[in-house]
């Protein structure tokens, strides 16, 4: 019933806030006007970029309330999701003031998020031997660099993924989901908690952005979003994984990881920096392809829904 509860304050405080959000953003010009010389932009007019402030603040207020949890490793979580706020809506800032921040500072700053999380125990240990059923416990420098790794690939993907009306809103809702049975099958409360809130704050959101949207979450949220989920798969489904569950992410989040596999190596096989943006994610291939803006986002919606069933199927395997 507290995962319920969670979920449905969450969803309130966003469905609630948002309105004050838009004529917040519009008033102080956190807006981003249309782009037609960028061919990635398909927004036709101004749209407000607060989302995030929503998703933030409520994600932190839920969580705090009703979880009570409030030990070292919990605030420096707090503390390097914060950073990764204020990285994206610095850079959100730029792009509205039609500028780029450089790349350098903002993966430093990203990257050093991600460290601090780790340090505060946030780890990818190792996994269960499937024939003696005994824990592989991985080097330290191997369990830094793996979890490093997947917290900052994984908040990339998720920020790439936001391309169209609620996409990467949608994504992250259906992955949470799965995080969310996960964690509730492995008894983890606090993964279970986390994943419940960001299904409740990305249905209210979804409420905003889906097309046509009335306000965006940017860079600000989209990282956000994805660095939550990351955090959240390293304390419930990588934890004391068994040799096929340490999957269960990599398929849970696979919609965005592989898109972004084969548009990395895109861009570098066309010799271009793989982490500057343009039109090759799947969402924009599709629109390409003559589907509209809803079809296209149902279209991943349901590919994504297949791997994360995929995912728990694997979960339940035994190995």
């Amino acid at each position: 019933m507290i995962y319920a509860v969670a979920c449905v304050i969450s969803f309130l405080i966003m469905y609630i806030a948002t309105p004050y959000l838009i004529k917040l953003a519009f008033k102080t010009g956190y807006v981003e006007e249309p782009r037609p010389d960028i061919e990635r932009k398909t927004h036709k007019e101004p749209k407000p970029y607060l989302a995030s402030l929503g998703i933030f603040g409520g994600f932190w207020l839920v969580y705090f309330s009703l979880a009570r949890h409030f030990d070292a490793k919990t605030l420096i979580l707090f503390a390097a999701s914060l950073l990764i706020l204020i990285v994206g809506m610095l850079d959100d800032w730029y792009k509205i003031n039609k500028k780029d921040l450089h790349a350098l500072p903002k993966f430093i700053l990203q990257l050093s998020a991600c460290v601090a999380v780790c340090f505060a125990g946030y780890l990818i240990s190792g996994v269960n031997n499937p024939f003696t059923d005994a824990f592989i416990s991985f080097p330290a420098a191997l369990q830094f660099f793996v979890t490093v790794l997947w917290i900052f690939g994984v908040t990339t993907v998720i920020n790439f993924t936001d391309g169209l009306d609620g996409l990467s809103g949608g994504i992250v809702c259906i992955s949470a989901t799965t995080m969310f049975i996960v964690a509730i099958v492995k008894g983890q409360d606090h993964s279970a908690m986390m994943s419940a809130i960001l299904v409740g704050i990305c249905i209210g959101y979804l409420k905003y952005n889906r097309f046509p949207s009335k306000i965006l979450m940017g860079d600000a949220g989209a990282t956000f979003l994805g660095f939550m989920l990351a955090v959240i798969s390293l304390d419930g489904a990588f934890k004391q994984a068994t040799f096929l569950s340490i999957f269960v992410p990599v398929l849970a989040f696979g919609l965005p990881i592989f898109d972004n596999i084969y548009v990395a190596f895109k861009r570098i096989k066309e010799g271009r920096p793989f982490y500057v943006g343009d039109a090759t994610q799947a969402h924009f291939r599709l629109l390409s392809h003559g589907l509209t803006q809803r079809q296209t986002v149902y279209v991943l919606y349901l590919i994504s829904v297949c791997l994360n069933l995929g995912a728990v199927i694997l979960f339940m395997i035994k190995i």
